[in-house]
């Protein structure tokens, strides 16, 4: 077999990520670097890519374990490289696919931080009448009402909006939509909002949520007002958008106990990823257990 020039099937591969399978292009600029370094790699070794091994794709992850990349970045790495030998393989390029039964180290996995509905009550209703402030309480309202991401929040368009049917229409990961409930503090927040968004918005403008200069609102200041709410609020650890949306599924959870109806909501492609709440909700049942059933109590130096 002819050797692969890496970095024309690597163009190749990344230009069918973006156009056919719809990756962001935050995904397709993360494969890029992760199969750089892997050709990088197995230049280093006078390899191309229908040369690979299992052991040179197993040499490359644990290269990166050794550099102190995390868990998630190596991952990330095994499964843009898998992706490529899958892409060759269609092509007729290679024969044999070097990663299909690799697996990546596995890391410790961080339970996010998550508010409770008191913290939230404080967070939310602050109170003020500058646009602003009541654009600020609609959106961090609706990311809590509806698990939203950020970046789907912040890419909503007025037509994706429904307050009449209490629902909105939501852009998410691998552009797929899927349409949530808005709850009654949301969509009076958002009534709210839109009484005066004209008074920010420029005439043309489409996006939901907006700035000073009228146009589409950016994550960043989005994250500092919400950080400085948090101050307000008494908080010690600072406050990021992503932990409304995981107050969002830890309370539903908590309440109803129905993962199933809370991957749908969040959008997760994968249930796996939403288990993760089901631990948050057994640590808070561990503490309740701790506190309060007589066998579990610590001994004190008084009962010893």
């Amino acid at each position: 077999m002819s050797r692969v020039s890496a970095e024309d099937w690597i163009a190749r591969y990344l230009q069918n990520l973006g156009t056919q399978c719809n990756y962001s292009a935050h995904t397709v600029a993360a494969y890029r670097r992760d199969l750089d370094a892997f050709a990088a790699f197995l230049a280093s070794r006078a390899r191309a890519l229908s040369e690979a091994s299992p052991d040179d794709v197993r040499d490359f992850v644990a290269t990166g374990h050794r550099q102190g990349r995390s868990a998630t970045t190596l991952k990330r790495r095994l499964s843009a490289v898998r992706g490529l030998f899958r892409f060759l393989q269609t092509e007729g390029v290679v024969e044999n696919h070097p990663a299909l039964d690799l697996r990546a180290p596995k890391g410790a996995r961080r339970l996010p931080e998550v508010l409770d509905p008191e913290q939230m009550a404080a967070l939310l209703e602050q109170a003020g009448t500058d646009p602003l402030v009541v654009r600020d309480r609609a959106l961090f309202e609706l990311i809590y009402s509806s698990g939203l991401r950020l970046a789907e929040v912040l890419g909503l368009d007025l037509v994706s909006l429904d307050l009449a049917a209490g629902r909105v229409r939501v852009l998410g990961k691998g552009r797929k939509t899927r349409e949530v409930p808005v709850g009654r503090k949301a969509r009076e927040a958002l009534a709210a909002w839109l009484k005066v968004r004209p008074e920010l918005a420029a005439a043309d403008e489409a996006a939901v949520f907006v700035g000073r200069r009228g146009v589409r609102l950016g994550a960043r200041g989005v994250q500092q007002r919400l950080r400085r709410r948090g101050i307000r609020a008494g908080f010690d650890a600072p406050v990021h958008p992503h932990m409304l949306r995981h107050a969002f599924a830890s309370h539903l959870l908590e309440s109803s106990g129905d993962l199933r109806a809370v991957q749908e909501l969040l959008g997760h492609a994968d249930i796996g990823t939403t288990q993760i709440y089901t631990h948050l909700d057994f640590q808070h049942l561990a503490q309740v257990y701790d506190r309060a059933h007589p066998r579990a109590r610590r001994r004190t130096d008084e009962d010893a």
